[in-house]
């Protein structure tokens, strides 16, 4: 079955670059930001790693820990790690995950449970779906899954915007509109009356008879 939004995110020890790890443990409580790619030593995945590393103090802000994965053993990620700096600049510091078995990939339905091989035989396109992004809740719940073509470079810019709308919307009664970024208009839900609109938001615009917005909270 397909792991859904809501879910909670299968948990499992594995070996990665920093030592071993039990995902929940690890995750604690804040945010994570699991991603996965189909083989070592692969362009578009190189680049995403490094931006990876660029980025990784503004997950950090957000309470946010970051993960890489790919079906290869961890002594050829060490080896990778070379190569992101060298083209990128960017030092890995983030564990990455060895999955040489399949096992993970496998838990979070990215290959099919009749998966086989050897990983130094397995091409990038066997594995090409194991390019899905999830992010998982302090709760372990899975808040967001996005998976992408092995020949499209991902947009780890709209990762960190939708980690800002998770984390606004769980803590308030509200959603945000289409393209919102930080400071933008956001949606007041169902959940909250006029009344509550007024006193706990200091008042709404009420664009449609089920559309209420009103300024970021906080």
């Amino acid at each position: 079955m397909a792991l859904r939004i809501g879910d909670t995110a299968p948990d499992f020890t594995a070996d990665t670059t920093e030592g071993e790890i039990r995902f929940h443990d690890w995750i604690g409580d804040g945010y994570a930001i699991l991603f996965s790619h189909p083989k070592d030593f692969t362009p578009v995945c190189t680049t995403e790693l490094g931006m990876m590393a660029g980025m990784a103090d503004e997950f950090a802000k957000r309470n946010a820990k970051i993960i890489g994965i790919s079906v290869d053993p961890v002594d050829d990620h060490h080896k990778w790690k070379g190569d992101i700096k060298s083209l990128t600049g960017n030092e890995v510091s983030y564990p990455m995950i060895g999955d040489p078995d399949m096992k993970i990939a496998k838990l979070y339905d990215m290959l099919p449970a009749e998966a086989s091989g050897e990983p130094g035989n397995r091409t990038p396109a066997d594995n090409q779906t194991v390019r899905t992004v999830f992010i998982v809740g302090p709760d372990k719940k899975v808040k967001l899954s996005l998976t992408y073509p092995m020949t499209t470079g991902r947009n780890f810019d709209e990762i960190l915007r939708a980690l800002d709308s998770i984390r606004l919307t769980a803590e308030h009664k509200v959603a945000t509109p289409a393209g919102w970024t930080q400071g933008g208009d956001v949606i007041l839900t169902a959940a909250v009356s006029d009344e509550e609109g007024e006193s706990k938001y200091g008042g709404f615009d009420k664009k449609l008879p089920y559309l209420r917005t009103t300024k970021q909270p906080g």
